[in-house]
């Protein structure tokens, strides 16, 4: 079974302290107990496998290392942006990104989203999206956080394209499909995901003006907040990630 994990900036030393809103979630929430084993991450690969060896208090946790490690960064790293979902489906869509290895998230706010961050609601947007990354990172045991970057326009997003060595638009018209491309050799990748109301001709032609391809997943129309997990699993699949 896997040890529950939980993030600190501090991994030096032989014996680390958990304490703030972290050392709380595992003393009184998960109610971790002396003796018992978990493991502490930076949030950018490093780890440590520790035993408990003394709690106080309603967030504080006291624990010995045991082993160090540092989990390698997959190849190649998955850049997604991610057209703003209906506010109901904001977070999951970020946690099941998360869930399937995304290396960074930049949300986008496509012409056809019925949701809009709007002044203050841009940097709160942002911060509920880096929290649903940081409780999904956690829950499926990884040592690396993805980032989640500030809300970009279309034009902001095609001018970012010119970064990566394959970039993938999801489209439902698209003739090729990802099965068909050869993805183990690159360092980078890129995808883009539409809203509900799907991506404008606009749009697709300012993206694939500066490098990206159509791609479609199936023969099934995905949700704009499972469609990102999908196409993440068939990268892990075609590439070393898995």
């Amino acid at each position: 079974m896997s040890l529950p994990v939980f993030i600190t900036e501090d991994l030096e030393g032989d014996t680390l302290t958990l304490s703030g809103s972290e050392g709380k979630h595992a003393v009184t929430v998960k109610r971790i107990t002396v003796g018992e084993r978990i493991q502490l991450v930076d949030a950018h690969g490093a780890f440590a496998i520790c035993e408990v060896t003394g709690t106080s208090g309603k967030d504080r946790l006291q624990a010995r290392v045991l082993e160090r490690g540092t989990t390698p960064a997959p190849t190649p790293a998955v850049t997604v942006f991610q057209a703003l979902p209906k506010s109901e489906r904001s977070e999951l869509t970020v946690d099941l990104l998360t869930q399937a290895g995304v290396d960074r998230i930049v949300p986008w706010e496509a012409s056809r989203c019925i949701a809009k961050w709007q002044g203050a609601k841009r940097d709160k947007g942002q911060a509920k999206w880096m929290q649903a990354a940081v409780a999904a990172a956690k829950q499926s045991r990884r040592a690396r956080v993805p980032n989640v970057e500030k809300l970009a326009s279309t034009k902001e997003v095609a001018a970012m394209l010119a970064g990566f060595e394959q970039v993938m638009v999801l489209h439902e018209s698209a003739t090729q499909s990802i099965k068909e491309v050869e993805l183990a050799q690159a360092d980078s990748l890129a995808l883009i995901i539409g809203p509900e109301g799907g991506i404008s001709d606009e749009e697709l032609a300012a993206f694939q003006a500066a490098g990206a391809h159509a791609m479609k997943l199936g023969p099934e129309v995905l949700r704009t907040a499972t469609a990102g997990m999908v196409a993440l699993a068939a990268i892990g699949v075609k590439t070393s990630r898995w």
